[in-house]
């Protein structure tokens, strides 16, 4: 998996002398996405019925108030919220008592907040899509649950086990930002890179490509019979990550990510940023964007996508489910990691972002608390876990659930890939950290206009790194580091 071909030791070695001597485009400005940063505010403390807990037996292992109702608010987006629904009726069937206040919506920060400001919160809510609460803020102002207690439990399927030790790689390390405590739990298990179909690519008599080089050879072919070789969420520009943050630590090592999290002076003027976005400037410059991807929405791209207008997407395992409505039967949709740059690459190539997604959390003020966590030991048994992964195609936290699951091409080509990645996997934490930073600094201020032509790398760059020394400076920001 290490070994370089002749063809990356070779030509793609002169690769970066190339894009610098490469000519740079003209500028002009765009309106920000206007999203909305929590101001998550712990000034109201008006007291709250809490519910009590009910004796702990071996089941029920967490003490639950067999008769507490229980309210839970799910992210109504690419997962759906069957799989969600299903697992309450598990809970009503344990505690026939309790009642289940259940609603969905996209609209999290704004239906939520005020909640959280006036102290009602929900027992359990799926934090999630373009109005998520700033994880940050929420862990920084003490306004949520530590989740510990439901790690320790004893697990649904073998109570000798523990909760945390039936989780995949990096799942409860996701939900700790400081110490031991964990604050969020992320549910399903998303595999980030750079999406495409293999009916797309047999068409045009092609392999995934390996290298950059290949990658643009590729593009030019499919340009040619009038296909793009890219399109992205242009409204939404903080989706380029996804592909991109792993090709920053594919070609500098994962260190170079660890610096930009921990907001670290000039991490974003390290050589592997800048050649990673030269080389991502390039698909611009050559043409191989598709037309109109700039005002496009995620739901738009994709759909663009699937209908073969462009070649690859970047984009999360959520997306096979997201775009199912428009996804031909025959698409044989695949997930591949980045290209190598060149034989200098740091890392080998099949290194890819995967992590925890789908963050839920169990508000400090909530009603029902236990309730809450007890939802989510439910969610992580083996038939809850087969449940969510049939029915979104999307593997879930809990480390199995696939056996005698016939999975899709999709999920089949994102296991293969967790396997190939071996420990070479990252996990960028900077869109957990710092939501604002992420999202309309680095991804629609910064990279949306670069990769929109209205910037070069060296003045994204430039601004990318204001904006992170800003939030560094901020002291109304709390600020996290990755422990060494």
């Amino acid at each position: 998996m290490g070994s370089t071909s002749a063809h990356d030791s070779n030509e793609g070695l002169g690769r970066r002398d190339l894009i610098k001597r490469s000519a740079a485009l003209g500028l002009i400005t765009v309106p920000a996405m206007g999203f909305l940063s929590a101001c998550a505010s712990s000034s109201d403390d008006s007291p709250k019925e809490k519910a009590s807990g009910g004796p702990k037996t071996a089941k029920n292992p967490l003490g639950v108030n067999e008769s507490a109702g229980l309210d839970v608010v799910i992210f109504d987006g690419g997962f759906g919220t069957k799989y969600a629904t299903d697992a309450n009726a598990v809970y009503e069937k344990a505690f026939p008592k309790a009642k289940i206040n259940f609603h969905k919506t996209q609209k999290i920060q704004s239906e939520l907040q005020p909640k959280f400001n006036g102290g009602t919160p929900p027992d359990l809510i799926d934090n999630s899509g373009a109005e998520q609460m700033d994880m940050g803020v929420l862990v920084g102002k003490s306004q949520l649950t530590d989740l510990t207690p439901l790690l320790d439990a004893p697990s649904i399927d073998d109570p000798s086990k523990k909760v945390r030790d039936t989780l995949r790689p990096g799942i409860v390390e996701m939900g700790q930002f400081d110490g031991d405590q964990c604050w969020i739990f992320y549910y399903a298990y998303t595999v980030y890179g750079v999406w495409y179909s293999q009916t797309a690519l047999d068409k045009l008599d092609a392999k995934y490509p390996e290298t950059w080089d290949e990658m643009l050879a590729l593009c030019e072919k499919a340009k040619k019979q009038g296909i793009a070789g890219w399109t992205y969420p242009g409204k939404y520009p903080y989706y380029l990550p996804f592909s991109l943050y792993p090709f920053i630590a594919k070609i500098g090592g994962r260190e170079v990510l660890d610096a930009i999290d921990n907001l670290e002076p000039k991490a974003w003027e390290h050589p592997a940023v800048k050649a990673a976005f030269e080389a991502y400037y390039e698909l611009f410059k050559k043409g191989y964007i598709l037309q109109g991807t700039p005002g496009m929405t995620h739901i738009q791209s994709q759909t663009a996508w699937t209908k073969g207008q462009a070649l690859f997407i970047p984009n999360g395992s959520w997306v096979e489910n997201e775009a199912a409505p428009t996804t031909p039967k025959d698409f044989k949709m695949m997930v591949g990691a980045p290209s190598s740059l060149d034989g200098n690459d740091k890392m080998p190539f099949g290194t890819i972002w995967a992590s925890g997604g789908e963050p839920f959390i169990v508000p400090a003020k909530a009603k029902n608390p236990t309730g809450g966590m007890e939802q989510l030991r439910i969610m992580l048994s083996e038939a809850s876990s087969k449940n969510f992964t049939t029915q979104v195609k999307s593997l879930s936290a809990f480390n199995g659930g696939t056996d005698g699951l016939a999975l899709s091409t999709a999920l089949q080509s994102g296991v293969d890939a967790l396997k190939k990645a071996g420990t070479n996997v990252v996990n960028p934490r900077l869109q957990d950290w710092y939501v604002k930073l992420q999202k309309e600094q680095i991804g629609v201020a910064g990279l949306g206009e670069m990769m929109a032509g209205r910037a070069t790398p060296a003045e994204t760059i430039k601004k990318i790194q204001g904006y992170a020394d800003k939030a560094a400076q901020d002291q109304n920001i709390k600020h996290y580091k990755h422990k060494k």
